[in-house]
């Protein structure tokens, strides 16, 4: 199972993602890759940009396991705490110049997840995601 440990974060977000989508049970799952690469991507740029304040160097732990026909990416960050689980789903009823800004990302994340759970442990973000993965 691998771990990606970042520190500092600042600016690093492509680094961390390009570093998520080339392990190889990231890789090796190329019928999911676009909605795992379009995840992860939200789910980096919000922890590099949102996470903590701009006086303090972040961190961010990425754990990776592929096993029994399921991806599971768990993401741990120190930064401020922060559910995106408890944020209501945007109307997409209403125009675009409408809605307010924010939600379509973590929206996103859990229309193409097949799981997403998050928990605040020991001052620490968790966010887990899992995927089913098509057996190539």
């Amino acid at each position: 199972m691998p771990s990606l440990h970042y520190q500092p974060i600042a600016g690093k977000a492509e680094e961390i993602i390009d570093a998520i989508l080339q392990t190889p049970e990231v890789a090796s799952c190329s019928r999911e890759l676009f909605a795992i690469h379009l995840v992860c991507e939200e789910l980096v740029v919000n922890v590099v940009s949102y996470a903590y304040p701009p006086s303090e160097e972040g961190y961010l732990h990425v754990d990776i396991d592929k096993s029994d026909g399921v991806l599971t990416i768990r993401f741990t960050d120190g930064g401020v705490a922060f559910d995106p689980l408890g944020k209501e789903d945007p109307d997409l009823n209403l125009p675009p110049e409408e809605r307010p800004i924010g939600g379509l990302g973590i929206f996103l994340t859990k229309q193409m997840m097949d799981e997403v759970d998050y928990h605040r442990v020991a001052d620490e973000n968790v966010l887990t995601i899992k995927k089913k993965i098509s057996q190539e």
